[in-house]
């Protein structure tokens, strides 16, 4: 842990040309978050997906902090989770939440994980139907996850993009932070794509939520690969794992 914990803190400082905030909040959201991957209740075999997910430069530009009440949106079986759970600690709280629709890929995984974690609670909602009081968030999360508002799995809708942001915004306390990362999709896409590439285009998610009364306080580049054409659906052997992504983070 140690070893991961200077590697997050002497690695802030080019981590900064990226993300324009206080550098002291920054190294101890990393050394918080390096902190909850390595703790020996993790499992093993999801570090090794860290290199390509970057949940320690993520969770850090999102301004992660012990005690905060966070919102998953689309936490699928809960990889982000562990993460989470450890690095909020026992005096925050993260709700899981999947749409119903989403069972039959999540399997036991999100309830196995939700019952593991003291801290953690699973919602199973539709995304325009956030189940957290008014003002009681801290930070919602959504990775890669926003286009699925325009997927219709078994022509069965997930949410109405509209209602949906104003929803995140309704559950954010006042300074909450909204974070959404997604693969990229060209600039001249329709939201369509979304159900078709299983892309969206971030100028696309800002609109809406700025709509819903978030700002935009930073983006980074640490998910960009200028290599992607944009083209191709994100399951596409010759992009999987590789896409260009956005990553924005507002504000209520």
């Amino acid at each position: 842990m140690q070893e991961l914990t200077k590697m997050a803190v002497s690695g802030l400082a080019s981590a900064l040309v990226l993300f324009t905030f206080n550098a002291a909040s920054a190294q101890s959201s990393a050394a918080l978050v390096a902190s909850a991957l390595n703790h020996p209740d993790r499992p093993s075999e999801e570090a090794d997906d860290d290199a390509r997910r970057m949940p320690l430069e993520v969770l850090s530009f999102a301004g992660l902090e012990a005690g905060m009440d966070v919102l998953e949106m689309e936490a699928g079986g809960g990889w982000y989770t562990e993460i989470l759970s450890r690095a909020v600690g026992p005096d925050g709280s993260v709700m899981m939440q999947n749409p119903p629709a989403f069972e039959s890929f999540t399997g036991d995984a999100d309830n196995d994980r939700a019952a593991r974690l003291s801290n953690v609670t699973l919602s199973t909602v539709n995304f325009d139907e956030l189940e957290a009081a008014n003002g009681s968030i801290d930070l919602v999360t959504w990775i890669l996850g926003p286009h699925e508002l325009w997927f219709f799995p078994g022509d069965v809708s997930l949410g109405n993009p509209e209602v949906t942001f104003r929803e995140i915004a309704r559950v954010l306390k006042p300074g909450g932070r909204f974070l959404a990362i997604d693969h990229e999709a060209a600039a001249d896409s329709g939201p369509e794509v979304g159900g078709t590439l299983h892309r969206i285009h971030g100028g696309l998610i800002t609109e809406y939520a700025e709509a819903a009364g978030l700002s935009l306080v930073r983006t980074s580049s640490i998910h960009r690969n200028p290599e992607d054409q944009l083209t191709n659906g994100v399951f596409d052997p010759s992009i999987q794992g590789r896409t260009d992504k956005f990553v924005i983070l507002f504000e209520k």
